[in-house]
């Protein structure tokens, strides 16, 4: 069977889904779910436990046959050419799987050889990885004398040693220390910088704000909320105006001021003496000119302003929230790109 080429590597989409249904007995794990991964990029894929984020992964390197909807992957349709596709992709699930009576380096190599890499050339990619991974001082040791982080970092080894095209990584840090953890995303970006495309699912707000400038909020089997960073960020509503004033006795005033004024949609102000600076919840420009225009009036000197948009957590439980589940009938919220 011939490739599907409507995605030859031209900066087109590496990952196409359209309406992908799977059910466990009465439940439905994926309810519809449209997804698009851009040729050379990451995209997060976040949501709450039980989401169907696993279940969409399995879909999408043939581990399982979806029940109804369609998917491409690197120009293949995964339930027809799961052959071909799987020669072309890399998988990293949450649990490490590697051969235990086999050493580090005898996984790699065979791996390698299974997907027809010459023998020499398998050897020096397993030890590229192995290096590249912290584990050249183990690779002759059999893996059930590993550590939980070591067997993780093997299985990452493993997944990447074909140089696929497509990568999935299912929550890949789970359970490795900061360190190791920065290694895995320093190659996960080298392999987006070769070329690489990345479906990455995790927990991790801070890991999904270092990989991914695209992410896609699933929850209960259906995609709710997708869109960059920023643009989730300001989607959820609300930007925080930090001032620092130049005299910091001055906060607790400047605080006071902006409570008695009453400005129009200004919920408060906070003062944080520790850190010498004024914290005010907005929604829009036209408030920000408000407090910063009282504030003038009122005599009082700043030294510094500035507007940070929520963190990613708060954008997290924002989405996949009460509100959601309950409207998770309607359309996806767009943000466009």
């Amino acid at each position: 069977m011939e490739r599907n080429d409507r995605n030859p590597s031209n900066g087109r989409n590496a990952v196409e889904v359209r309406g992908l249904v799977k059910h466990y007995g009465s439940t439905k794990a994926l309810d519809g779910v449209d997804l698009d991964v851009r040729e050379g990029t990451v995209l997060g894929v976040l949501g709450p436990n039980g989401a169907g984020k696993t279940t969409l992964v399995r879909c999408l390197s043939t581990l399982i046959t979806p029940d109804a909807g369609h998917a491409v992957v690197a120009g293949y349709d995964v339930v027809k050419q799961p052959r071909q596709l799987r020669r072309t992709i890399g998988l990293t699930g949450q649990y490490a799987s590697v051969d235990e009576k086999l050493s580090g380096r005898e996984n790699l190599y065979m791996i390698g050889r299974l997907l027809d890499l010459p023998r020499k050339q398998a050897k020096a990619r397993a030890d590229e990885l192995l290096e590249r991974f912290s584990l050249t001082e183990a690779a002759k040791r059999a893996c059930m004398q590993y550590s939980g982080g070591m067997r993780r970092r093997l299985d990452l080894a493993a997944s990447m040693i074909g140089s696929p095209a497509v990568l999935y990584l299912d929550e890949p840090t789970t359970g490795l220390d900061p360190r190791t953890r920065n290694e895995v995303w320093d190659e996960v970006q080298r392999m987006v910088a070769e070329g690489a495309t990345v479906l990455l699912t995790t927990q991790y707000m801070e890991e999904a704000e270092q990989l991914a400038k695209e992410l896609t909020v699933i929850d209960r089997g259906r995609i709710i909320a997708r869109g960059g960073v920023d643009e989730l960020k300001a989607k959820v509503g609300g930007r925080t105006l930090q001032i620092r004033p130049s005299d910091p006795a001055e906060l607790a005033a400047m605080a006071r001021a902006i409570r008695e004024a009453g400005l129009d949609g200004v919920a408060g102000a906070q003062a944080v003496p520790d850190e010498g600076l004024l914290y005010v919840p907005i929604l829009s420009d036209e408030q920000l000119t408000a407090v910063i225009g009282l504030l003038g009036v009122r005599g009082f000197s700043l030294a510094h302003v500035s507007t940070a948009l929520p963190s990613l957590d708060e954008v997290f439980l924002a989405i996949t929230g009460d509100k959601a589940a309950h409207h998770s009938d309607q359309a996806p919220q767009e943000v466009a790109a």
